[in-house]
């Protein structure tokens, strides 16, 4: 049985920097893989900025990027749009 983990999740609004445990998340290496939003990250919507950020974060965290888009719409999509959050989730 594979025991998840908590992450810690920060998101500015006016930046749209990211921090994923207390690091920087860049779009960069997620956008390698599949470029869903040249523009970056967003949140609080299911679109290429949210499905951007879900990639990113999915392979931060796993060794493979299956479940991201699930992943978007469990928790991405309910962040809170246009507004920075913090957040706490399990993976």
């Amino acid at each position: 049985m594979i025991k998840s983990k908590k992450h810690k999740l920060k998101g500015d609004a006016i930046s749209r920097s990211v921090f994923l445990d207390g690091e920087y998340l860049s779009p960069a290496e997620s956008q390698i893989v599949c470029n869903h939003s040249p523009d970056g990250f967003s949140w609080g919507y299911g679109g290429s900025g949210a499905a951007q950020l879900a990639l990113a974060i999915i392979l931060k965290l796993t060794t493979k990027h299956e479940g991201y888009q699930v992943f978007k719409w469990r928790v991405i999509a309910k962040l809170p749009q246009e507004k920075s959050f913090e957040i706490e989730f399990e993976l």
